[in-house]
């Protein structure tokens, strides 16, 4: 995966790779440092995404998909819900078709501390897009599309080897 290829597709590849991890190591800072400057940990930050993943679909997330998406027991994610609740950052709200279900949302104060941190992100961002025709950016998205879908079934297939329990299966006992 690391090695330097030599015929000019190998390199692209090699180019593309190289390119893949910087990026996500420098959107991995960029992440740590709005989570240090609001007091977020690294599981409430990912908690934040997943919850404005879900918005942006339309589907707003529930505390148990959280869990699953997260990998954290039940337990685990009341604590995350509380905490991030009490910051302001997220908020429950009963579902309007089946009130025993509680749906999580960005509250207000969340959501504009992350328009205040990451707008200039999404200027440049905008800015970079503007650079590509449409067929170019469909190409891209097609690309990254089946590059998150990869990489989620390779996390799945390293949290299955070290006997982490799937997203959504019962929790064993112990023995």
């Amino acid at each position: 995966m690391y090695r330097r290829r030599d015929d000019q597709r190998g390199r692209m590849v090699a180019d593309i790779t190289n390119d893949l991890r910087r990026y996500s190591v420098d959107a991995q800072h960029i992440g740590h440092a709005f989570a240090g400057l609001h007091g977020l940990n690294a599981t409430d930050l990912h908690a934040l995404i997943a919850v404005m993943d879900a918005e942006l679909l339309g589907d707003p997330i529930t505390p148990g998909r959280l869990g699953e998406a997260l990998n954290l027991s039940s337990g685990s994610v009341t604590a995350l819900v509380d905490r991030l609740e009490r910051g302001g950052h997220i908020r429950r709200d009963r579902d309007t078709a089946d009130r025993r279900k509680v749906l999580l949302h960005y509250a207000d104060r969340g959501a504009t501390l992350a328009r205040s941190f990451f707008g200039p992100l999404g200027r440049r961002t905008d800015e970079v897009m503007d650079r590509f025709s449409d067929e170019e950016l469909a190409v891209v998205h097609r690309f990254m599309a089946e590059m998150v879908v990869s990489m989620r079934e390779h996390r799945d297939a390293v949290r299955a080897a070290r006997g982490e329990p799937r997203p959504g299966a019962p929790e064993r006992a112990a023995d």
